[in-house]
Protein backbone atom coordinates (compact mmCIF):
# COMPACT_ATOMS: atom_id res chain seq x y z
CA UNK A 1 0.00 0.00 0.00
CA UNK A 2 1.90 3.12 -0.92
CA UNK A 3 1.45 5.82 1.18
CA UNK A 4 -1.77 5.15 2.86
CA UNK A 5 -3.86 7.31 5.06
CA UNK A 6 -4.08 6.62 8.46
CA UNK A 7 -7.72 5.51 8.22
CA UNK A 8 -6.05 2.93 4.98
CA UNK A 9 -3.69 1.46 7.54
CA UNK A 10 -5.64 1.24 10.90
CA UNK A 11 -8.34 -1.11 8.45
CA UNK A 12 -5.30 -2.88 7.17
CA UNK A 13 -4.23 -3.39 10.34
CA UNK A 14 -7.24 -4.84 12.12
CA UNK A 15 -7.63 -7.70 9.07
CA UNK A 16 -4.62 -8.89 10.04
CA UNK A 17 -6.12 -9.06 13.53
CA UNK A 18 -8.89 -11.13 11.63
CA UNK A 19 -6.30 -13.59 10.67
CA UNK A 20 -4.45 -13.50 14.10
CA UNK A 21 -7.75 -14.57 15.75
CA UNK A 22 -8.46 -17.29 13.08
CA UNK A 23 -5.11 -18.61 13.68
CA UNK A 24 -6.94 -19.46 16.99
CA UNK A 25 -9.98 -21.75 15.97
CA UNK A 26 -9.13 -24.78 17.50
CA UNK A 27 -8.73 -22.46 20.83
CA UNK A 28 -11.91 -20.81 20.18
CA UNK A 29 -13.66 -24.06 20.04
CA UNK A 30 -12.39 -25.50 23.15
CA UNK A 31 -13.66 -22.53 24.98
CA UNK A 32 -17.28 -22.90 23.03
CA UNK A 33 -17.16 -26.51 24.75
CA UNK A 34 -16.78 -25.53 28.18
CA UNK A 35 -18.81 -22.63 28.29
CA UNK A 36 -21.67 -24.90 26.07
CA UNK A 37 -21.35 -27.44 29.12
CA UNK A 38 -21.62 -24.67 31.70
CA UNK A 39 -24.97 -23.30 30.38
CA UNK A 40 -26.79 -27.04 29.39
CA UNK A 41 -26.12 -27.60 33.23
CA UNK A 42 -28.11 -24.76 34.45
CA UNK A 43 -24.85 -22.86 35.59
CA UNK A 44 -23.43 -19.65 34.51
CA UNK A 45 -20.16 -18.66 32.50
CA UNK A 46 -18.41 -15.59 35.02
CA UNK A 47 -16.82 -12.57 32.35
CA UNK A 48 -14.90 -10.20 34.02
CA UNK A 49 -13.20 -7.22 32.68
CA UNK A 50 -12.24 -4.03 33.92
CA UNK A 51 -11.41 -0.45 32.37
CA UNK A 52 -11.74 -0.87 28.37
CA UNK A 53 -12.17 -4.28 28.81
CA UNK A 54 -15.82 -3.84 30.14
CA UNK A 55 -16.59 -3.22 26.38
CA UNK A 56 -15.90 -7.43 25.39
CA UNK A 57 -17.76 -8.32 28.52
CA UNK A 58 -20.88 -6.16 27.57
CA UNK A 59 -20.62 -7.41 23.85
CA UNK A 60 -20.92 -11.16 25.33
CA UNK A 61 -24.30 -10.59 26.61
CA UNK A 62 -26.64 -8.76 26.81
CA UNK A 63 -27.05 -7.52 23.16
CA UNK A 64 -28.56 -8.32 19.99
CA UNK A 65 -27.57 -11.79 18.73
CA UNK A 66 -26.30 -12.39 22.62
CA UNK A 67 -28.43 -15.50 24.92
CA UNK A 68 -28.40 -16.16 28.56
CA UNK A 69 -26.16 -18.29 30.22
CA UNK A 70 -23.19 -14.97 30.81
CA UNK A 71 -23.15 -13.44 33.80
CA UNK A 72 -21.62 -10.22 33.23
CA UNK A 73 -19.60 -9.03 36.17
CA UNK A 74 -18.94 -5.04 35.85
CA UNK A 75 -17.60 -3.23 38.26
CA UNK A 76 -18.35 0.53 38.09
CA UNK A 77 -15.54 1.66 40.05
CA UNK A 78 -13.20 -0.24 37.71
CA UNK A 79 -15.05 1.04 34.32
CA UNK A 80 -17.13 4.19 35.11
CA UNK A 81 -14.60 6.54 34.31
CA UNK A 82 -16.09 8.29 30.99
CA UNK A 83 -16.16 11.55 33.09
CA UNK A 84 -12.34 11.53 32.96
CA UNK A 85 -11.51 13.43 35.92
CA UNK A 86 -13.35 14.45 39.29
CA UNK A 87 -15.63 12.36 41.01
CA UNK A 88 -15.82 9.00 39.36
CA UNK A 89 -12.54 9.85 37.23
CA UNK A 90 -10.25 8.03 35.39
CA UNK A 91 -7.17 8.25 38.09
CA UNK A 92 -9.60 6.21 41.03
CA UNK A 93 -10.18 3.42 38.29
CA UNK A 94 -6.82 3.05 37.67
CA UNK A 95 -5.79 3.27 41.35
CA UNK A 96 -8.60 0.61 42.15
CA UNK A 97 -7.65 -1.89 39.52
CA UNK A 98 -4.54 -2.53 41.77
CA UNK A 99 -5.69 -2.72 45.36
CA UNK A 100 -5.34 -6.54 46.22
CA UNK A 101 -8.23 -8.10 47.94
CA UNK A 102 -10.40 -6.86 45.87
CA UNK A 103 -11.16 -9.51 43.42
CA UNK A 104 -12.16 -11.63 47.08
CA UNK A 105 -14.58 -8.84 47.80
CA UNK A 106 -16.50 -8.99 44.47
CA UNK A 107 -16.35 -12.86 44.05
CA UNK A 108 -17.85 -13.46 47.89
CA UNK A 109 -21.34 -12.05 46.02
CA UNK A 110 -21.22 -15.26 44.32
CA UNK A 111 -22.07 -19.17 45.19
CA UNK A 112 -19.67 -20.38 42.47
CA UNK A 113 -19.11 -23.95 41.64
CA UNK A 114 -16.85 -26.19 39.52
CA UNK A 115 -20.15 -26.80 36.86
CA UNK A 116 -19.25 -22.71 36.57
CA UNK A 117 -16.57 -21.50 34.04
CA UNK A 118 -15.08 -17.80 33.88
CA UNK A 119 -13.72 -15.87 31.13
CA UNK A 120 -11.37 -13.03 31.95
CA UNK A 121 -10.43 -10.26 29.84
CA UNK A 122 -7.47 -7.80 30.50
CA UNK A 123 -5.61 -6.41 27.36
CA UNK A 124 -2.27 -6.61 29.74
CA UNK A 125 -3.23 -8.77 31.80
CA UNK A 126 -1.00 -7.12 34.68
CA UNK A 127 -2.99 -5.65 36.60
CA UNK A 128 -4.12 -6.92 40.34
CA UNK A 129 -7.67 -7.48 40.23
CA UNK A 130 -8.34 -9.40 37.03
CA UNK A 131 -5.45 -11.23 38.01
CA UNK A 132 -6.80 -12.31 41.12
CA UNK A 133 -10.37 -13.10 39.64
CA UNK A 134 -8.84 -15.48 37.82
CA UNK A 135 -7.01 -16.99 40.66
CA UNK A 136 -10.02 -16.84 42.78
CA UNK A 137 -12.45 -18.77 39.74
CA UNK A 138 -9.50 -21.55 39.44
CA UNK A 139 -9.27 -21.91 43.52
CA UNK A 140 -13.10 -22.57 43.20
CA UNK A 141 -12.93 -24.90 40.66
CA UNK A 142 -13.86 -23.39 37.76
CA UNK A 143 -11.97 -23.33 34.26
CA UNK A 144 -10.47 -20.20 33.49
CA UNK A 145 -10.50 -18.77 30.27
CA UNK A 146 -8.25 -15.44 29.64
CA UNK A 147 -8.27 -12.75 26.73
CA UNK A 148 -5.10 -10.86 26.44
CA UNK A 149 -3.05 -9.23 23.98
CA UNK A 150 0.07 -11.44 24.42
CA UNK A 151 2.70 -9.05 22.23
CA UNK A 152 1.43 -6.24 24.86
CA UNK A 153 1.30 -7.97 28.08
CA UNK A 154 4.51 -9.86 27.29
CA UNK A 155 6.30 -6.21 27.14
CA UNK A 156 4.41 -5.11 30.39
CA UNK A 157 5.26 -5.26 34.04
CA UNK A 158 3.19 -7.39 35.92
CA UNK A 159 1.63 -5.14 38.83
CA UNK A 160 1.34 -8.87 40.88
CA UNK A 161 3.77 -9.25 43.94
CA UNK A 162 5.57 -12.62 41.96
CA UNK A 163 5.03 -10.85 38.88
CA UNK A 164 2.56 -13.17 37.42
CA UNK A 165 0.04 -12.33 34.81
CA UNK A 166 -3.47 -13.27 33.91
CA UNK A 167 -2.37 -15.61 31.64
CA UNK A 168 -0.48 -17.62 34.70
CA UNK A 169 -3.66 -18.46 36.16
CA UNK A 170 -5.67 -19.59 32.72
CA UNK A 171 -6.36 -22.64 31.94
CA UNK A 172 -6.70 -21.40 28.10
CA UNK A 173 -5.26 -17.87 26.37
CA UNK A 174 -7.03 -16.05 23.69
CA UNK A 175 -5.13 -13.48 22.03
CA UNK A 176 -6.45 -10.26 20.92
CA UNK A 177 -3.43 -9.92 18.46
CA UNK A 178 -3.02 -6.11 19.26
CA UNK A 179 0.37 -4.78 19.34
CA UNK A 180 2.99 -3.70 22.19
CA UNK A 181 1.07 -0.04 23.43
CA UNK A 182 -2.60 -1.94 21.72
CA UNK A 183 -2.25 1.55 19.58
CA UNK A 184 -1.73 0.61 15.97
CA UNK A 185 -1.12 3.36 13.56
CA UNK A 186 1.85 5.86 13.12
CA UNK A 187 1.59 9.60 12.23
CA UNK A 188 4.29 11.35 10.93
CA UNK A 189 5.96 14.07 13.32
CA UNK A 190 3.73 12.19 16.42
CA UNK A 191 6.22 10.03 18.18
CA UNK A 192 3.36 7.80 19.81
CA UNK A 193 1.37 5.74 17.89
CA UNK A 194 -2.95 5.88 17.88
CA UNK A 195 -5.81 3.80 17.40
CA UNK A 196 -5.92 0.93 19.64
CA UNK A 197 -7.06 -2.69 17.97
CA UNK A 198 -6.97 -4.55 21.19
CA UNK A 199 -11.12 -3.77 21.02
CA UNK A 200 -11.19 -5.43 17.43
CA UNK A 201 -9.07 -8.68 18.27
CA UNK A 202 -11.54 -9.26 21.17
CA UNK A 203 -14.83 -8.28 20.14
CA UNK A 204 -14.09 -10.89 17.48
CA UNK A 205 -12.97 -13.80 19.96
CA UNK A 206 -16.08 -12.92 22.16
CA UNK A 207 -18.42 -13.23 19.01
CA UNK A 208 -16.23 -16.36 17.46
CA UNK A 209 -17.29 -18.15 20.81
CA UNK A 210 -20.76 -17.30 21.18
CA UNK A 211 -21.66 -18.79 17.92
CA UNK A 212 -19.57 -21.91 18.62
CA UNK A 213 -21.33 -22.18 22.11
CA UNK A 214 -24.94 -21.42 20.00
CA UNK A 215 -24.25 -24.54 17.63
CA UNK A 216 -23.59 -26.42 20.93
CA UNK A 217 -26.73 -25.38 22.65
CA UNK A 218 -28.96 -26.11 19.52
CA UNK A 219 -27.12 -29.39 18.87
CA UNK A 220 -27.92 -30.67 22.11
CA UNK A 221 -31.61 -29.70 21.78
CA UNK A 222 -31.51 -26.55 23.76
CA UNK A 223 -31.31 -23.70 21.34
CA UNK A 224 -30.77 -20.06 23.40
CA UNK A 225 -33.24 -17.69 23.11
CA UNK A 226 -31.50 -14.90 21.26
CA UNK A 227 -31.88 -11.61 21.70
CA UNK A 228 -33.34 -10.66 18.44
CA UNK A 229 -34.83 -7.34 16.49
CA UNK A 230 -37.79 -6.64 15.58
CA UNK A 231 -36.51 -5.95 11.96
CA UNK A 232 -35.48 -9.41 11.94
CA UNK A 233 -38.22 -11.68 13.82
CA UNK A 234 -41.47 -8.93 13.82
CA UNK A 235 -42.56 -6.90 17.10
CA UNK A 236 -44.18 -9.32 19.08
CA UNK A 237 -41.61 -12.26 19.13
CA UNK A 238 -39.06 -10.01 19.62
CA UNK A 239 -40.70 -8.85 22.80
CA UNK A 240 -41.25 -12.83 23.61
CA UNK A 241 -38.06 -13.24 23.09
CA UNK A 242 -36.34 -10.41 25.09
CA UNK A 243 -38.50 -11.31 28.27
CA UNK A 244 -38.18 -15.13 28.02
CA UNK A 245 -33.92 -14.73 27.85
CA UNK A 246 -34.01 -11.94 30.68
CA UNK A 247 -36.20 -14.40 33.01
CA UNK A 248 -33.77 -17.27 32.07
CA UNK A 249 -30.67 -14.91 33.16
CA UNK A 250 -32.67 -14.27 36.36
CA UNK A 251 -32.93 -17.65 37.12
CA UNK A 252 -29.43 -18.66 36.46
CA UNK A 253 -28.45 -15.55 38.66
CA UNK A 254 -30.33 -16.64 41.69
CA UNK A 255 -29.08 -19.76 42.28
CA UNK A 256 -25.67 -17.93 42.09
CA UNK A 257 -26.97 -15.90 45.15
CA UNK A 258 -29.07 -17.91 46.65
CA UNK A 259 -26.10 -20.04 48.48
CA UNK A 260 -23.80 -17.21 49.11
CA UNK A 261 -21.70 -17.58 52.08
CA UNK A 262 -22.20 -21.05 52.62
Amino acid sequence: MNNPTPAQSYLHLSRGLVDKVEAQLPQIQQAADWFAQTILAGRMVQVFGSGHSRIMVEEMWPRYGSFPGFNPIVELSLSFHNLVVGANGQRQAMFLENVSGLAERILRNFALRPADSALVISSSGCNLVPIEMAAGFKARGLKVVAIISRLHSEASPSKHPEGKRLQDFADLVLDTGAPVGDAMVKIPGLDTPVAPGSTIGGCLLINAIKAEVALRLTAAGQPPKVLSGAAVVGTKRATEIFEAAYDEHAHRLARLYAESGT
